[in-house]
């Protein structure tokens, strides 16, 4: 349930706090006041695509938060897991910025989530049916997809499985049109992936080699220079010379120790010099040891050098360094893996793809069973709801044709509906009239939403092209919702507004020369007032008020017979 909704900055809407409560709620205004806003808000609280446009003429950033009740089911529970979000309290926060500069922020209970997660959360809490969703009646195209959303809970295990089976499917008929398209271009492509992943395996590349390879390469084609200046620097430090580094820094040292204890200072002296001789004395004794234990390799530097050789022109075909050639190697082999490696035969690729194909068909089966048995039950229970909806004499079914596989499976649906007895079925999309539409989706969403189980119904202006008995029969069945989910309304019709539990009025005001949106309750006598105002215009007159308390009283007599 929804129970909270903040909005700032958001279209014309400067700030506005809403609490709502159980059952239906009815908003209400004159057209453009901005009850669509307000629906807005919330869709966009539940993954709606967001817009700049949204964001108030003269601010940088709209926010919006809700606050919703949930009731965890086992699809809702796993979202949540997935996305890291702890349920609190039984309470979901949703907090969502837009920003000029089109940033977009969404957290859930702090949690930060995209919108792709947000719409996925989004779908289990609130629904919400608008005008537009009208269309979908008039798109045959769309009916399968309607079909579906009432047969989900049995359909989707089934669905899923299908979906893995018909890429595999579609992928390995793809390898096999494509191998069977061009054989010679296949072949051609087989033979450089194989001369490469060869060439690549025999180099036997290693990450960090070719730097190790240098070093090495340098140490080993400058021998003689080494050779040399290990010579002159142990020649230097401790030489036949008659004054080599280590005798000099000796004299300098045995001077300085005569007088280290006449003074600290001195004695620090001292101390350095002495570091320093035994420092030089190591040093000595190292350089001789390794200039003694050099030995030149010649075998081993042309090895060095032809693997350096091998190693760049291996740069130069597939990457500029080590590490991109060995990203290039992973990429041919699995590319070789995918073609099915250089013995598998085109006849053998075409088994497979009967076999993925029969795997998918079989599934597709499953999926028209399923759905053959949701569409009768689908036409008994919209059979029901239009009888509520004046539209008794109505005989709605569904038409199945078969295709070849789809992403959705080899079924066609179209929608049929008999308005009239003897007429006979025709297509939904053709002859039905708007009102007819408005309570045939709506005997949909009454339906839908008992296999849904989201928290919420939003219902915006469903009541279009309806009036008199049969808006007050749209007015109960949106009320009856309203027992076992939370319902809002957008509406023009007092009937529908009359039956409301709460009754929100929008209206624009103008306020220091911006118009802004203003939302507020209203009680039982201002009720009636703008209820008047629904059945006669702008003048309130006695009998307009009069029939607006006679819809009130009704309403309030329904509740209390139906408890």
């Amino acid at each position: 349930m929804l129970q909270e909704l903040s909005i700032q900055n958001f279209a014309i809407i400067p700030k506005l706090n809403i609490s709502f409560e159980p059952g239906m709620t009815v908003l209400t205004g004159e057209t453009g006041a901005g009850k669509s806003i307000i629906i807005d808000a919330v869709g966009l609280l539940t993954g709606g695509r967001g817009s700049q446009d949204y964001i108030r003429e003269g601010t940088n950033t709209a926010i919006l938060q809700g606050l919703i009740d949930v009731e965890p089911n086992t699809a809702l529970s796993a979202i949540l897991d997935d996305l890291g979000i702890v349920l609190e309290d039984g309470q979901l926060l949703i907090h969502r910025e837009l920003h000029r500069n089109g940033r977009n922020v969404i957290r859930v209970n702090n949690t930060l989530v995209n919108a792709t997660a947000l719409k996925l959360l989004g779908s289990h809490l609130v629904d919400i049916h608008g005008q537009n969703e009208h269309q979908a009646l008039m798109q045959p195209e769309r009916h399968l997809s309607l079909l579906d959303e009432f047969a989900k809970n049995r359909l989707q295990p089934v669905m899923a499985a299908y979906s893995q089976a018909y890429k595999k499917y579609r992928r390995l008929e793809d390898a096999y049109r494509q191998r069977q398209a061009d054989e010679q271009a296949w072949a051609q492509r087989l033979d450089m992936l194989s001369f490469q992943s060869n060439e690549l395996n025999e180099a036997n590349l290693e990450a960090g080699e070719e730097e190790r390879l240098e070093a090495e390469y340098q140490e080993l084609s400058n021998f003689q220079d080494v050779l040399t200046a290990l010579s002159k620097a142990y020649e230097a430090l401790s030489g036949e010379w008659e004054h080599n580094g280590l005798e000099t820094v000796a004299t300098a040292m045995s001077e300085l120790e005569d007088i280290e204890e006449l003074s600290p200072r001195y004695a620090r002296l001292t101390e350095a010099v002495r570091g320093a001789y035994y420092e030089l004395q190591e040093a000595s004794s190292d350089i001789l040891t390794v200039r003694d234990g050099l030995e030149f390799d010649e075998e081993r530097l042309q090895f060095v050098d032809e693997r350096l050789n091998l190693i760049r022109s291996l740069e130069k075909k597939y990457g500029a360094t080590v590490t991109d050639v060995l990203e290039h190697q992973q990429k041919v082999d699995a590319e070789l893996a995918q073609m099915g490696g250089s013995e598998q035969s085109a006849a053998a690729l075409a088994d497979e793809v009967e076999l993925a194909k029969k795997e998918a068909n079989t599934l597709a089966e499953q999926l028209h069973d399923i759905r053959s048995e949701a569409a009768t039950s689908l036409a008994k229970q919209i059979h029901e709801q239009l009888q509520d909806l004046y539209m008794d004499k109505a005989v709605f079914s569904v038409k199945f044709e078969q295709q070849r596989l789809t992403a959705t499976g080899s079924d066609i649906v179209e929608f049929y509906i008999q308005t009239n007895l003897g007429e006979g079925a025709k297509p939904l999309a053709k002859i039905a009239s708007g009102g007819e539409l408005s309570r045939m989706m709506l005997a949909m969403k009454t339906i839908f939403s008992r296999e849904q189980g989201v928290t919420s119904i939003i219902f915006d202006e469903v009541d279009t092209g309806v009036s008199g008995r049969v808006a007050q029969a749209i007015a109960e069945k949106i009320a009856v919702i309203g027992r076992y989910s939370q319902v809002l309304t957008i509406t023009h019709l007092p009937q529908v507004a009359a039956i409301a539990d709460h009754h929100f009025f929008i209206e624009k005001q103008v306020v220091g020369e911006r118009t802004e949106t203003v939302v507020r309750q209203l009680p039982e006598e201002q009720r009636t007032d703008e209820l008047a105002r629904m059945l006669s215009g702008d003048e309130l007159t006695p009998a307009a008020k009069e029939n607006a308390r006679d819809l009130l009283k009704r309403a309030h007599d329904n509740k209390i017979s139906e408890e």
